[in-house]
């Protein structure tokens, strides 16, 4: 699998005398390469704890094991590689399970024997995410969607996958926010 570019983040804080400077840059400190999924990669570029955001000079808080969604009330951006279905149907049901367990929400999995995607999963989260690099399809119960760099995908709570049909590697950026079901809705979910 081709190697895809770096990125650099930067993060603002303020100096002692409130004036606004760089507090870090560079690359990411914290990714999370999928044992479960060779290829996959989570960068984790920041989160938040709440909403509203604290805005201080507090420490990096992705220094902490990763997490697929966002806290109570609070948000995430990440950065993930994903690698082409030629690796991800490899992956068995167990291998599935494992990847979920590996980023802390082992009940998001929803993919079975007869699902479109072995990696189906739901997350009650508001997720914006943009297709940075190469192709991605998005897997829904009953419909995909082909996408292509630039496009963006606004996901609400609902049960998907991401399918890369193409031999190249894939890039998105995700923004998680932690959300709720409407009453009437959650009452038809599985």
């Amino acid at each position: 699998m081709q190697q895809l570019p770096t990125f650099k983040r930067v993060v603002t804080g303020h100096d002692s005398k409130g004036q606004a400077v760089t507090a870090s840059s560079g690359a990411t400190p914290n990714n999370f390469p999928l044992k479960a999924i060779p290829g996959t990669i989570f960068y984790e570029v920041w989160n938040s704890p709440t909403s509203p955001a604290p805005l201080d000079n507090a420490d990096d808080p992705t220094s902490q094991p990763l997490q697929l969604s966002p806290g109570h009330l609070g948000s995430v951006i990440r950065v993930v590689d994903i690698p082409p279905d030629s690796v991800q149907n490899q992956v068995s049901a167990e291998d599935a399970a494992a990847a979920f367990a590996e980023i802390g929400e082992s009940h998001a999995g929803t993919g079975k024997t007869d699902s479109k995607h072995k990696l189906m999963h739901r997350t009650e989260t508001l997720d914006y995410g943009i297709v940075t690099e190469g192709e991605v399809w998005l897997v829904l119960d009953e419909e995909e969607v082909h996408l292509k760099r630039g496009d963006i995908v606004v996901q609400r709570g609902t049960n998907h996958a991401w399918s890369n049909r193409t031999e190249e590697m894939a890039r998105m950026v995700f923004i998680l926010l932690d959300g709720r079901y409407a009453p009437d809705l959650k009452e038809l979910l599985p």
